[in-house]
């Protein structure tokens, strides 16, 4: 079976997707949702196969959603959009598909067509993410779990990030979120003109630095306007002076 979420702020387009999807014998829909927050949290809690996800929508939108979620553990994307350029442009090289309001059932047709040829294929997954984060550009807010749910933070009060197997702790003044993502990725989500490696684990707000204290072989204490105390290491000092206007 292959698991959908529909998503959409307007009731009779999330009706419309739902009439067509329920009667194909391969498909069951896991949820519907009006809002991206909500639809977020179903994505990163019940990893569904496939998303079809509107684009314009109130507070967090579809590409804003799209941009959030992990390179290799997403969904495959169906955009759903009434108008929009530039996410058009690139939704027309092929690589993701769309639904583009008002359609038609043989377009939807269409469309399911190529998510069941493309299920299987990660690049696909992956296309959709991309391609959302180049039409939102880098992300000044973070999804990270709160209680059994999202929020929303910016990402300015994050201190530092560590990452710990395929986890990566979001450390900020007062708290510590756990992501299932990998610091590679969230950094480049993150954007690295705010953030840099400081180990082959970790990564600073370079707006937190406080002090260095040189140690030895290379490495520094590096201790942050909180008082937090980490390690710099030697590999990555040319990176963070460089950035810092040393």
């Amino acid at each position: 079976m292959i698991n959908v979420v529909i998503v959409d702020d307007e009731e009779p387009a999330r009706a419309k997707l739902h009439r067509w999807l329920v009667g194909e014998p391969d498909i069951e829909i896991k949820g519907e949702f009006a809002d991206g927050l909500s639809a977020a949290n179903s994505i990163l809690r019940d990893a569904p196969d496939v998303v079809f996800l509107d684009i314009q929508m109130p507070s967090l939108s579809g590409l804003q959603v799209a941009a959030q979620l992990e390179l290799d553990a997403s969904p495959l994307v169906v955009f759903v959009t009434a108008y929009d350029a530039h996410a058009l442009a690139a939704f027309d090289l092929g690589a993701i598909d769309y639904l583009l309001k008002p359609y038609d059932e043989e377009r939807f047709r269409r469309a399911l067509d190529r998510v069941r040829n493309r299920l299987h294929a990660p690049e696909h997954r992956r296309m959709a993410v991309r391609i959302a984060r180049e039409q939102t550009g880098i992300s000044d807010r973070l999804l990270v779990p709160a209680g059994d749910g999202l929020r929303m933070i910016d990402s300015t009060g994050i201190h530092f990030l560590e990452a710990e197997d395929n986890y990566v702790h979001v450390h900020t003044a007062d708290q510590n979120y756990l992501l299932r993502r990998t610091l590679r990725d969230l950094l480049q989500q993150l954007g690295e003109k705010r953030f840099v490696r400081i180990h082959k684990s970790a990564a600073v707000n370079i707006a937190e630095i406080d002090v260095l204290t040189p140690l030895f072989k290379g490495d520094y204490e590096l201790r942050l306007r909180s008082g937090r105390v980490l390690r710099l290491s030697r590999r990555y000092t040319n990176e963070l002076f460089g950035r810092a206007g040393r």
